[in-house]
């Protein structure tokens, strides 16, 4: 296992440009974040994003200030997260991930064994920036590319430090007809965990 986490592999000399809490949040050891989400999208959007909830994609729920729980561990080269939204009414939401390094400044976050988005990674004025490069299929050892506007549109994320223990990040799809179909943004603090702290496996 490399003894550096994917994101400082990532960004390589601009690690060291990261403030202390987004340090933290992308550290090697077993954490979570906790927080609170504010998930929007427009409503005909729901169908789709019923259907990719069911693939492992996105949340497809609305709602404000939901308390949230993001858990991570690494596993060898890969690292697993474990998104847990729980909404006023009791329901839950669970959205899981894995993350690999994908050479140079790129990484892939793969919500199921096929599907992943490759995404480039930047520091710029202390802030962390991803841009969606293309999403992936995985077949066994071969990657092959999808153009983002196929399947939803363009990826941004940033990401800033509130303060050395908290930061804020906000997650954007762009659709080049449409706009802004997707936004989920929040602010949350990361905390050591014990031991794999949640369910975690390459589905």
């Amino acid at each position: 296992m490399s003894e550096i986490n994917i994101m400082q592999q990532a960004l390589g000399e601009q690690w060291h440009e990261l403030p202390p809490s987004l340090q933290a949040h992308y550290q090697q050891g077993a954490n979570m974040d906790i927080g609170a989400l504010d998930i929007d999208y427009p409503r005909p959007m729901q169908l789709l994003l019923n259907i990719l909830h069911l693939m492992g994609a996105l949340l497809n729920r609305k709602g404000k200030a939901i308390p949230t729980k993001v858990e991570k561990v690494m596993k060898g080269t890969k690292q697993y997260w474990v998104r847990t939204i729980k909404f006023p009414d009791g329901k839950t939401l669970y959205f899981k991930s894995r993350w690999v390094y994908a050479g140079g400044n790129e990484v892939i976050e793969y919500v199921n064994p096929l599907l992943g988005l490759r995404m480039a990674v930047c520091v710029k004025g202390g802030q962390l920036f991803y841009e969606g490069v293309h999403y992936v299929i995985q077949l066994g050892r071969i990657r092959v590319p999808l153009p983002e506007w196929l399947i939803l549109g363009h990826t941004t994320i940033a990401e800033r430090e509130l303060d050395e223990t908290h930061f804020a990040m906000d997650f954007r799809l762009t659709h080049p007809m449409f706009g802004q179909i997707y936004r989920y943004a929040g602010e949350f603090e990361t905390r050591a965990i014990n031991g794999d702290g949640g369910d975690f496996n390459d589905g």
